[in-house]
């Protein structure tokens, strides 16, 4: 029951720590357990930079966009 409910949260977490944990080469429970005691120091804020970087990843194509390479000056 407890790994269903953790499958099932895990999806839907946007998957910010799963990202975090393959960039920066770490084990992703080190990750999340390390928001879980920013939440304490930090009252909150934590939260918010959490789903900022879950809209960045979300829109991520979108924002890359404009800096990719052109083929010509002309292409928009």
């Amino acid at each position: 029951m407890i790994d269903r409910i953790k499958t099932v949260f895990e999806r839907q977490a946007f998957g910010v720590c799963e990202w975090w944990a393959h960039k920066l080469n770490i084990k992703l429970e080190q990750v999340r357990l390390s928001f879980i005691y920013l939440s304490f120091i930090t009252a909150g804020l934590h939260l918010v930079v959490y789903l900022v970087m879950a809209f960045v990843l979300a829109h991520k194509e979108h924002i890359k966009r404009p800096f990719r390479k052109r083929s010509t000056v002309w292409e928009l």
